[in-house]
């Protein structure tokens, strides 16, 4: 098959959930012997130069970026709330470079699949239908209003949470709206599937989740790992990640670094506002910024904490860190999707005592920490291999041809 997949950013190189996620499904498709191409956003606030870029599936694949600007604006924000019926978080990826690079790419090929990766880029399907008869996808890394909805409910009273509210409802009516302009959905987990059918969508959906390439996730456990220490990763221009981690320091990390004191927590994320890296300057906190790679950052690391309390779809860079032998503690928000059991795969804590409670049991039980490590390796293996998710889902796709 011919695909076309069109991203809101440049994935190279895969430094986030969204790229992952993005990039392990092009590998699957090139693994099986489909034709990719890929018209990417370069935009400005993540911004890389193609030229720069080394990697396998970038040669394997034609590859065209964009240059955009996607910036939020304040006076933006506001005229789109004021006269516009389409979300800002929607009419701000909409550019006149990018539809004209898309309706050449249109006019030009046939394609068999059109896959829009995130709801984003759905203000480009009149576009698409008008130069197109492809069957268009829509792969939903999230259910964008309820992760909007989720942020308002955690912020602090004021303009900004009644904006997110705002958001929230504008998102939920305009997903509600898409789904039925496309020809199937993807979600990445059951629940949100869920979500969808609710939603009102009638067509065919697939449940499609973020896969890891065993080959490319080597167990870490045998290196040189610091025990005990602790680690964080994501982006800090997120905001989600940004409040989860503020809360942990707060609430967790004091009494952490008080009864166990030469434990370390090293933070890697781009993009941290100025007055967050300064709340960062705390005992024991090691704040490396951002890291050219993931990999590199993690492999020495022990124990991954998550206080995620916003979002849905599935982390990616957990399973990243599963399969590398890690232990991962989470709120159970940040596990949604993967079906991991508490105390055999990963651990789940809502409340500082129950992050603190098992921390402590780690630290004092290195072989727990080995034995979690294993399974949660093994776990991913088996339910989340790339390959295997990525040949169920071309059959879904062959079916669509018929």
């Amino acid at each position: 098959m011919k695909i076309l997949q069109l991203t809101n950013k440049l994935p190279f190189p895969p430094k986030d959930g969204g790229a992952l996620a993005t990039l392990n499904m092009t590998e699957g498709f090139l693994h099986y012997r489909h034709e990719v191409t890929m018209l990417a956003m370069n935009t400005s606030k993540h911004f890389y130069d193609p030229g720069q870029i080394k990697s396998e599936i970038k040669e394997s694949i034609n590859l065209i970026a964009i240059p955009v600007n996607t910036d939020v604006s304040l006076f933006a924000a506001l005229k789109n709330l004021l006269i516009s019926s389409i979300p800002y978080n929607i009419e701000r990826f909409k550019t006149k470079n990018y539809e004209q690079a898309l309706v050449k790419l249109l006019t030009k090929n046939k394609y068999d699949i059109i896959q829009l990766e995130g709801l984003s880029l759905v203000s480009y399907i009149p576009a698409i239908r008008k130069f197109s008869e492809s069957n268009l996808i829509l792969r939903a890394h999230n259910v964008e209003h309820q992760l909007w909805d989720s942020i308002s409910s955690g912020s602090k009273p004021g303009i900004k949470k009644l904006y997110f509210k705002i958001l929230s409802g504008r998102l939920q009516r305009f997903e509600s709206e898409c789904l039925n302009k496309i020809d199937a959905l993807i979600p990445i987990t059951e629940k949100d599937k869920t979500v969808f059918l609710k939603m009102g969508c009638k067509k065919p959906l697939f449940v499609a989740p973020a896969g890891i390439t065993p080959e490319e996730s080597p167990d870490t456990t045998n290196n040189n790992i610091i025990f005990p220490s602790l680690f964080f990763i994501g982006a800090l221009d997120w905001i989600p990640n940004r409040d989860g981690l503020l809360w942990f320091i707060e609430n967790v990390w004091p009494d952490i670094v008080t009864k166990h004191p030469v434990i370390k927590f090293f933070i890697a994320g781009r993009n941290a506002p100025g007055y967050f890296c300064k709340m960062l300057r705390k005992q024991g906190i090691i704040f490396k910024g951002e890291v050219k790679n993931a990999d590199n950052f993690t492999k020495d690391k022990a124990i991954m904490v998550v206080p995620l309390f916003s979002g849905s779809g599935i982390r990616v860079k957990i399973l990243k860190s599963m399969s590398q032998g890690k232990v991962v503690i989470s709120t159970p928000m940040g596990t949604e999707g993967i079906g991991a059991k508490h105390g055999k795969h990963i651990f789940h804590a809502r409340s500082p005592e129950e992050f603190k409670k098992i921390i402590d049991d780690i630290i004092g039980n290195k072989s727990l920490f080995e034995k979690i490590g294993k399974s949660a390796r093994k776990f991913v293996y088996e339910n989340f291999n790339n390959l295997a998710i990525t040949k169920d889902l071309l059959s879904f796709y062959n079916s669509l041809q018929a």
